[in-house]
This record gives C-alpha cells, structure tokens and sequence, in this order.
C-alpha cells in the first residue's frame, strides 16, 4: 500500500469515526470534508470507494443501528427516539427504518425483545443492519 493510500484511508477512516462520535447531531458534507482534510467532492467519491458506500448512506445506517438499539432497550416513543439519534422528522426517520431493516420502527419493537445473556457485542454484530443486502 502506498503512502498516499494510506494518507487518504486514515483521513476517511477519520471522518468516518467523527460521523460514529456525533451520529445525532447535524452533520453536513462540509463539515466532514474539512474533518478528512479534503475537498467536498473528493470526500464523497473516496469515502464510497473506501467503505462501499456514500457518507449519506453510513450516517443514515448508524443512526437506524442506534435507533434498533433504543427500541429494543427502552420504552421511549417511537418519535421520541427519532429525534433521539438524528433525524428531524418522523416520516424520513420511519421511511428510512422501513429500507434498512425491511420493517416499521413500530414492527420492529413488537417483533424484538431484550436480549438475554448473550454479550451485547455479538447481538450488535448480528443485528446490524446491512447495506448489501
């Protein structure tokens, strides 16, 4: 691996941790291209050849992972966990949810329930939502 491979994947894997620290609050592809050191469209076309999908895409995943996690967890109301991690409006949250997971947020909750004795790391892992289908 070169050196400037290396330079840019530590750069987006920046950025990508940045998006994992602040996942609820408002972030834009500005904000996240000055975090990488680069510019705006040369963010977004390595952030997909480096993790196999848009920063958009990783930002709206992570907050529906957290959202699974809050459903599941907690008796908070749906809208409530919404705005919880992220999103600002309950319609793009639900339609969001509905892609990724293949269910409502509502569903959802009355499908799962709390997890047992089995380490939350690998009910994470299991549970995680894919963009690959």
């Amino acid at each position: 691996m070169s050196r400037a491979v290396e330079q840019s994947n530590r750069a987006m894997l920046r950025a990508r941790d940045a998006m994992d620290r602040s996942y609820a609050d408002p972030l834009d592809i500005p904000t996240l291209a000055r975090v990488a050191h680069v510019s705006e469209a040369h963010f977004i076309r390595t952030f997909r050849a480096t993790f196999g999908e848009t920063p958009h895409r990783y930002l709206q995943r992570r907050r529906v992972e957290r959202a699974m996690s809050l459903l599941i967890e907690s008796d908070r109301d749906v809208t409530e966990i919404c705005h919880a991690v992220g999103f600002s409006s309950l319609g793009t949250f639900s339609r969001t949810f509905r892609e990724i997971v293949g269910e409502s947020p509502t569903a959802f909750r009355a499908r799962r329930s709390p997890a047992g004795a089995v380490p939350s790391c690998f009910t994470k892992a299991w549970t995680r939502p894919s963009s690959f289908g």
